[in-house]
């Protein structure tokens, strides 16, 4: 289906693995963008009654048809939780790079569930995935996080074909009015969807 890969990737914290699924291609035609789409996925896997915190709550990245396309808003995608703020839906618009780095590494969807035992970064370099450690980034902002995993990398080239979305110390203890963001500035939610990710 044209602007469609047709896959998702499926993150597992709590046992530290993934997995690679096929989509339903019903649920492309019938949900036309990823707002649509992760807001569907979303509600068929997570109960209404599930605490917004807990392990059993999920973060979905849902990219639509036109993303990295070159069309405008091209590059953004949706993510979609249980508020931490309001115990609600939560759709929020990602402005950046990371919808169009999805679907160039071959996926419309990321779903994150469960809960790593120690702090871990979701890499995601075309088809390798990997969990990386990630102790010594805990309790930095989200530009200190950035500079230093850039750093890390070794290679300036790498680092700037990399693109990050972190929670800054507000996340990391759990408010609920905690954000994401994404490439170095950008905010993503209002909801406490930072706090979902702590």
């Amino acid at each position: 289906m044209n602007g469609w890969i047709g896959r998702c990737l499926r993150i597992n914290l709590t046992e530290g693995r993934h997995n690679i699924e096929e989509i339903d291609p019903g649920l492309l035609e019938k949900f036309i963008g990823g707002r649509g789409l992760g807001a569907r996925i979303f509600t068929d896997e997570v109960s209404p009654q599930v605490d917004p915190l807990s392990p059993e709550n999920k973060l979905v990245f849902s990219s639509g048809p036109l993303v990295g396309t070159g069309a405008i808003t091209g590059a953004s995608c949706n993510v979609i939780t249980k508020s931490a703020l309001t115990g609600g839906l939560a759709c929020a618009k990602m402005r950046g790079h990371f919808g169009a780095e999805l679907k160039f590494a071959g996926f419309d969807l990321l779903i994150v569930e469960g809960k790593a035992e120690m702090p871990v970064i979701l890499s995601i370099m075309d088809d390798k995935v990997r969990l990386i450690p990630a102790l010594e980034y805990w309790g930095r902002t989200t530009v200190e996080t950035e500079e230093l995993f850039k750093n890390n990398l070794g290679d300036p080239w790498s680092a700037r074909e990399t693109y990050l979305v972190s929670i800054g110390p507000a996340g990391e203890k759990l408010l609920p009015l905690a954000n994401l963001i994404n490439d170095r500035f950008l905010p993503v939610g209002g909801a406490g969807i930072g706090a979902v990710m702590g």
